[in-house]
């Protein structure tokens, strides 16, 4: 059976208030709005080669989960190329005063660490950028 899914398109992010979170996105993550309605209840923003819509969620809401062992878990990793990249991300972030978690070592190559948004949404980062990515982007991945 040949892949028929292609790419993750679009991501969706729980937030309180999508006028502030794209603001957030923007300032902090280098994110670019290409939509807010006219409701202010959902926003696209566009980021690491993908497209993020900001909904206005219930009070409380993020897209955290829980693990089996009582762990609250991120959804979604984001890559960098190489723990220099990593390293700086983590500083620059929290010279931004953005919520960010220590570097780890999680017993497989390269290092991590979470970061959050203001509804407490936690994102991974990890310094292994995939090859097949750096291989098709190529010009993206040396700027």
């Amino acid at each position: 059976m040949s892949e028929r899914l292609l790419r993750v398109g679009t991501s969706y992010i729980p937030v309180s208030d999508v006028v502030r979170s794209v603001k957030w996105y923007s300032n902090q993550l280098g994110a670019i709005p290409s939509y807010l309605d006219e409701s202010g209840k959902m926003a696209i923003i566009n980021m690491a080669n993908q497209s993020f819509f900001l909904v206005k969620a219930k009070e409380g809401e993020c897209a955290n989960f829980i693990d089996s062992e009582g762990k609250t878990r991120f959804s979604m990793s984001f890559e960098v190329d190489g723990e220099n990249e990593l390293m700086e991300l983590h500083q620059e972030l929290s010279d931004k005063g953005v919520k960010v978690g220590e570097m780890e070592d999680r017993g497989h190559p390269g290092r991590n660490f979470v970061f959050y948004d203001p509804d407490d949404n936690a994102f991974d980062v990890w310094s292994e950028l995939s090859p097949a990515f750096k291989e098709r982007f190529a010009d993206i991945v040396q700027g």
